[in-house]
């Protein structure tokens, strides 16, 4: 099944963070609820993907300004269907950042988020079930 590595990957989350059971035991269930969770289409909600891009000597990150909610966020965006959500945020990372190359520090989740998206449009309010991983850029230490 598509959705079993990120239910993996929640519950490996869980063990090393058991603090994080409400969001993360939340986030599985709603895995598990919707097998049409990647897809943007699903409109209570649906799996994004980040990345917490850091610099080469780790003394930075990278923020980029999200018009649309008028906020400083990470990196990322919809699934689009794909449940590789590390490669996600990579792809969502790269397109924002035009950084190339982003590696990741692990292919383990370094935090999960659900945030709540306001209606926009045709689009009534969801949720976000955020995924976000830790990427390194091995660039000259600036962004």
């Amino acid at each position: 099944m598509h959705r079993d590595p990120l239910l993996e990957a929640l519950a490996d989350y869980l063990g090393r963070y058991p603090s994080e059971r409400e969001v993360t035991e939340r986030f599985a269930a709603f895995v598990r609820d919707y097998p049409d969770c990647f897809q943007r289409s699903l409109s209570i909600g649906h799996v994004t993907g980040s990345a917490w891009i850091v610099n080469a000597t780790g003394d930075s990150v990278l923020l980029t300004h999200h018009r649309k909610l008028n906020r400083w966020l990470q990196p990322g965006g919809h699934a689009d269907g794909d449940s590789d959500v590390l490669a996600v945020a990579l792809r969502e990372a790269m397109e924002e950042t035009g950084l190339n190359p982003l590696e990741p520090v692990s292919a383990a989740i370094f935090d999960l988020d659900i945030h709540p998206i306001p209606a926009r449009g045709t689009e009534p309010q969801h949720e976000h079930f955020d995924v976000r991983f830790l990427i390194h850029h091995p660039g000259d230490g600036a962004f």
